[in-house]
């Protein structure tokens, strides 16, 4: 299922109109890029999706703009340490593709423009002090919206219609929990699910808090976004099979790697989108000027087989709402 969600009365950046583009001059423009890990197929995806869009806006890597590349994976210390490793070759703008890459970048630097591709909530974490106008430096594409987190236990009732009880996982060193919890609790009353958290750092945790809560019938899980989930995706899909526990997912990997279901931000249509405001600001744009644009693309995408494993029928209703129906 495919949704726009923008912020009231702002229309897609890909949808205003074009005008005459000021002439680039001889300077080579610098561009630096804090992303994950440079050998995930999903950040090769996002990082082609935002070189062809800059591509498509007149800016060509080695011609008249140089890209500067980091990735920091799910180690904060690294990706802090890159950032500002970014920050000393003073670029022109440099393209965050991460909450945690946006916060270190941001720590370098007040001066430097920086466009998000990845922020679950800016405001809530602090990036920015507002959507229309955020003022200093960061502006950028968020990637969910809070009331999801209510969307996501919908959806493991509906696949899973004996669920009496939910585990929320996440990692306890991000927002992450604070943004989605009130819409999961409110959903919880709404659905009769009694919600618990299992805040987790390391697989190690991941397996306990699973094994533990898989001992019982009953029970699902709701993985919430943020970086750490999603590097530490195997041992979080393989312990959810192992004691047969249905989970819902923030990012259609984990469905395409064997995960139930996800539902979730099209990253790579946020990185696209992303690149529209790097144009704008290479051009002369104030970063504060550029309202924060919510992602435009969502997408779900079911496993078929992992639904036979775990001995689930998936809904016609979800099928039909299904971007993409993994067999």
């Amino acid at each position: 299922m495919r949704r726009r969600e923008f912020i009231a009365g702002l229309g897609s950046a890909a949808a205003w109109p074009v005008v005459a583009r000021a002439q680039q001059g001889d300077r080579v423009r610098r561009i630096g890029v804090l992303s994950g890990d440079e050998n995930d197929p999903v950040t090769k995806r996002e990082f082609s999706a935002f070189t062809q869009a800059l591509a498509d806006l007149g800016w060509t890597d080695g011609r008249n703009v140089r890209i500067d590349l980091r990735s920091g994976g799910a180690d904060n210390n690294r990706i802090q340490a890159l950032a500002q490793e970014l920050v000393g070759l003073q670029p022109d703008v440099i393209l965050a593709g991460s909450t945690a890459a946006t916060v270190a970048v941001q720590r370098e630097t007040r001066t430097i423009p920086i466009v998000f591709a990845g922020v679950g909530d800016p405001v809530a974490s602090g990036i920015v002090a507002r959507l229309d106008r955020p003022g200093g430096n960061v502006t950028g594409f968020a990637a969910f919206e809070p009331s999801l987190g209510g969307k996501w236990l919908e959806l493991l009732s509906e696949i899973a219609p004996g669920l009496k009880r939910a585990a929320i996982m996440f990692d306890p060193d991000t927002v992450t929990a604070s943004l989605y919890l009130p819409s999961l609790e409110t959903a919880a009353r709404s659905l009769k699910v009694v919600p618990t958290t299992a805040p987790v750092r390391s697989d190690v945790e991941i397996e306990t808090a699973i094994d533990a809560f898989g001992r019982e019938p009953g029970g699902g899980l709701v993985v919430l976004p943020d970086l750490f989930t999603y590097v530490h995706r195997a041992p979080l899909m393989s312990a959810s099979a192992r004691n047969n526990v249905p989970a819902v997912y923030w990012l259609s990997a984990f469905a395409r790697e064997g995960g139930l279901l996800s539902y979730g931000t099209d990253r790579v249509d946020n990185f696209r989108s992303a690149a529209t405001y790097v144009d704008r600001i290479l051009r002369g744009a104030k970063p504060g000027d550029l309202p924060v644009q919510f992602s435009a693309k969502y997408e779900m995408a079911v496993n078929l087989k992992t639904a036979k494993a775990l001995g689930l029928t998936m809904p016609q209703s979800i099928l039909l709402r299904a971007d993409e129906v993994i067999e």
